[in-house]
């Protein structure tokens, strides 16, 4: 029964995010995906009571997101070099 109730609320959890996402006047998509960005790099998802995990997730999604810089600034470099 328990089950049960909390694939409710996920449910309508889901739905109101899709409502709001969609309403007219809601923010638009690209300052959503800055504002999901930052959190993600941020790591707001994470506990804070756990100082190891905070700051071992920042770090992470940091080093990854220069390195996924560094790669699409090679990827272009290469591809305007011709090889």
């Amino acid at each position: 029964m328990a089950e049960r109730r909390d694939d409710e609320q996920e449910s309508r959890r889901i739905l109101e995010r899709v409502a709001r996402e969609t309403a007219p006047g809601s923010t638009p998509f690209v300052v959503r995906a800055a504002k999901d960005m930052r959190d993600r790099v941020t790591a707001a998802d994470t506990d804070r009571a756990d100082p190891i995990e905070y700051w071992g997730t920042r770090i992470g999604r940091t080093l990854g997101f220069i390195i996924a810089i560094g790669l699409l600034a090679w990827l272009v470099y290469a591809a305007t070099q011709g090889g």
